[in-house]
């Protein structure tokens, strides 16, 4: 899902051909899913935003039933986009991370320590910085809606500069995303669900537990995690844990060999050219005429504004220079110091992982689109100045000091 197969020349060696396929394929979606994601923005936009707002408001709003015979459940569309199909999201981050961890970028301690770093980095001053802004407010709970990259749209900017980038930045800035992702997850189980079911939770655990038996056991068909990922979903759903960790908890459970691959081939494109742009659709959609002034005048915005396009930026850059002049880490091979900061820039494009945690944090309420708001302002000032920082470092890659200066 992520750049494009043809600006990295087949490799000769057919074993090394087979291990990079995956990652041109990955490269290749995103930009094109980061495309379609910025489409979809605008038309949620422009829909909230025309004499037919009140229809956006009531589709996405509107009671939907599903189950069979006396298992049902009833949710407005919108949670069911942000409950249920994003859980199939958090499926497919899991098992990115899983195959990072077990043979990719992040299974080796060095090459691992500067993406891990610039992302715990990349998260802890974004959300200093908002909770600096909203220390006691009203606003206080949205501290990790600035700690979020999107992977789709971060990745797509980064393709549009084509061989002028090394090709070393792009695993970085995959690596870092899918360890803010990581992150994400963690913070969204640890601060963002509510009051615990236990008997709910008890079940869930013990259908996450069969799960890893079938592993063990060599089960290797695929509708059997489909169908008991659907069981653990109602469980974590009931349990007050937010449902979509249900995605990352069966991804952990799915075995490493053929049947991760498979689950991972199958769900990029429906994840990057559906889910993802339902939810742009069902989430994006903020009245700006209204919502403008009380915008600029919230600690909230501000927050979340100066979390993306400062503290990402600040702090993926801070924490890459401590990694790399420490010893622990070495700078991308091909990268200067001026791509690294021009990819923390791109580092601040929070939107998905942004906007679903804001729903988390405020719910349906003012507060919500104003966070939307500033997700989308500081969204979009990231991409627009990473990009311009990434083209000048590109025209200036040729000194022979670049890889020298911060």
């Amino acid at each position: 899902m992520r750049g494009r197969p043809s600006e990295t020349p087949a490799p000769s060696d057919p074993v090394i051909a087979r291990v990079l396929r995956p990652f041109q394929q990955f490269i290749a979606t995103e930009a094109a899913s980061g495309v379609v994601l910025l489409m979809c923005t605008a038309l949620a936009l422009g829909w909230a935003n025309s004499p037919w707002a009140d229809s956006y408001h009531r589709v996405w709003e509107s009671g939907l039933a599903l189950g069979m015979g006396s298992v049902r459940w009833a949710m407005p569309v919108r949670h069911w986009v942000n409950d249920g199909l994003m859980t199939v999201f958090f499926f497919l981050v899991g098992l990115e991370i899983k195959r990072e961890v077990l043979t990719g970028d992040l299974s080796n301690r060095r090459s691992a320590t500067l993406p891990i770093a610039a992302a715990l980095g990349g998260m802890l001053v974004p959300a200093a910085l908002y909770s600096l802004v909203n220390f006691r407010g009203a606003g206080s709970a949205g501290w990790g809606v600035p700690m979020a990259t999107d992977i789709a749209f971060a990745l797509g900017i980064l393709s549009l500069l084509g061989r002028r980038a090394p090709s070393s930045l792009r695993v970085f800035l995959a690596a870092l995303a899918i360890a803010d992702d990581l992150g994400a997850v963690l913070v969204i189980a640890l601060f963002y669900s509510g009051a615990l079911d236990w008997p709910a939770l008890g079940g869930a655990t013990g259908i996450f537990a069969l799960l890893f038996g079938l592993n063990v056991a060599g089960v290797r068909r695929p509708v059997v995690w489909a169908l008991l990922g659907i069981v653990l979903w109602a469980f974590v759903l009931r349990s007050g844990i937010h449902p979509t960790i249900a995605g990352v908890l069966l991804a952990l459970s799915v075995p490493a060999s053929s049947l991760l691959e498979r689950f991972e081939h199958a769900l990029k494109a429906p994840v990057a050219f559906v889910i993802m742009p339902i939810f742009a659709l069902a989430n994006a959609g903020v009245a700006l005429g209204t919502g403008a002034g009380p915008a600029s005048r919230s600690a909230i915005a501000w927050g979340v504004i100066l979390g993306l396009v400062l503290g990402k930026p600040i702090g993926i850059t801070l924490a890459s220079y401590v990694a790399v002049r420490t010893g622990a880490a070495d700078l991308p091979a091909g990268s200067s110091w001026a791509h690294i900061h021009g990819a923390a820039w791109l580092g601040g494009i929070g939107f998905t992982m942004s906007l679903f945690i804001a729903g988390l944090a405020f719910g349906p309420s003012p507060s919500l689109d104003i966070a939307k708001l500033g997700v989308l302002v500081a969204s979009a000032t990231a991409g627009v100045v990473g990009s311009a920082l990434l083209w000048r470092a590109s025209r200036a890659a040729s000194g022979p000091a670049a890889g020298d200066r911060l």
